[in-house]
């Protein structure tokens, strides 16, 4: 019997890789004869280049960038030997970049990010895959746009320092110096938001709490992305700020359509489609995934609906294991999950939970090897 499994990572314990390698151990204790068909998901943020690695022929690269604090980081991303890169936002900007009590949404740069697109470039790099999602900013993709060669400029002419709320003094935008490396290739981005860049649903009114911003910061940085939207129609022609996604990852989803004329696409199907997802569905028998949390919130995007209907779509009936479970799972079922359990055996602590997610997926993947065992024999 084949069986495809396909999930994401599980935050703070296992990446997709692991998590599958887990799945698989176990139900091999159970079904040693079936076919497992390997392939671990993301949907744009955190583990996007390793899933993408893990199905496509190329390298994972690193190199030293700017963090979203300004200091050095080492990134990784990407290399496909068709000349596609794949970066993760993250990898250079990310959120795990921060310490929690130096989160500060208003200061924090993208400008890293910037720089792995300019490695990419130098790389000789065709088509950008751009993963958006974990990331610690707020800046619209100031920093990123910078890092190619955009010169953000006050009244008095002087350029624009680091973070989201130095666009409020944004006089005037300068593109004589981007990269012109970027009209020849190809930029994809993958985004498992639909968010518009400012109001109530806008980057910094939905995602800057978590990036430390306090309430009051929150109107700011909205107030001076909705500025930096305003200079930037009257730079290029068009107003890209109410684009569903380009309020993804404190608006680098905004910077990335309007200057980059990046092509929006879904994460989940993105990487599906790198991955040949639905290629191997094609005779499989069962599917499973899962992810950290599984909940009503899973179907804004996320892997493991992703993959739910792509099964479904394939007529493959797919089982979803998860570290938690949480309201909305009736409407998960309609979406093609047919049953979700999670890992968890008992109440424990979220470290416990964390350090323990291997060999709990281990177990509940051979449990459920052993259950589909007697169901077909029931047959």
């Amino acid at each position: 019997m084949k069986v495809v499994i396909a999930p994401d990572s599980f935050k703070e314990s296992l990446c997709a890789p692991d998590a599958a390698q887990a799945i698989a151990r176990g139900w091999l204790r159970a079904r040693p004869s079936d076919e497992l068909v390997l392939r671990p998901m993301a949907d744009g943020g955190e583990g996007t280049v390793d899933a993408v690695l893990a199905a496509q022929p190329g390298e994972r690269r690193e190199c030293r960038v700017c963090g979203p604090l300004g200091l050095p980081v080492t990134a990784h991303w990407g290399w496909l030997n068709d000349a596609t890169a794949v970066i993760e936002m993250a990898a250079a900007s990310g959120l795990h970049w921060v310490p929690e009590r130096k989160r500060d949404a208003a200061r924090t740069t993208s400008r890293g990010t910037g720089e792995l697109l300019r490695e990419a470039l130098q790389a000789g790099a065709r088509k950008i895959i751009l993963g958006l999602g974990g990331s610690a900013t707020n800046d619209a993709g100031l920093g990123l746009l910078q890092a190619l060669g955009v010169r953000f400029l006050d009244a008095q002419g002087a350029e624009l320092g680091d973070g989201g709320a130095a666009l409020a003094t944004l006089e005037s935008i300068d593109l004589s110096g981007l990269d012109p490396r970027l009209k020849q290739v190809e930029i994809e981005v993958a985004a498992d938001v639909n968010n518009p860049l400012c109001g109530p649903r806008g980057a910094s009114a939905v995602f800057g709490p978590q990036k430390g911003a306090t309430p009051e910061q929150v109107e700011q940085l909205d107030e001076a992305l909705r500025h930096f939207a305003a200079v930037a129609a009257k730079t290029l022609g068009e107003d890209h700020s109410l684009f569903p996604g380009v309020g993804a990852a404190g608006g680098l989803g905004f910077a990335s359509r309007a200057f980059l004329k990046a092509r929006f696409r879904p994460g989940i199907e993105l990487v599906a489609e790198l991955s040949g997802l639905e290629e191997a569905m094609q005779g499989a028998a069962l599917a499973i995934t899962g992810e950290g949390r599984l909940d009503g919130q899973s179907l804004h995007g996320k892997t493991p609906v992703g993959v739910a209907r792509l099964a479904k779509r394939n007529g493959v009936p797919l089982i979803a294991l998860a570290g938690s479970l949480g309201e909305g799972l009736a409407e998960l079922r309609e979406e093609g999950i047919e049953a979700a359990f999670s890992l968890v055996p008992g109440p424990v602590s979220l470290a416990q939970a964390c350090a323990q997610a291997a060999p709990e997926l281990e177990n509940r993947a051979e449990a459920l090897a052993r259950f589909w065992s007697v169901a077909q024999a029931a047959r």
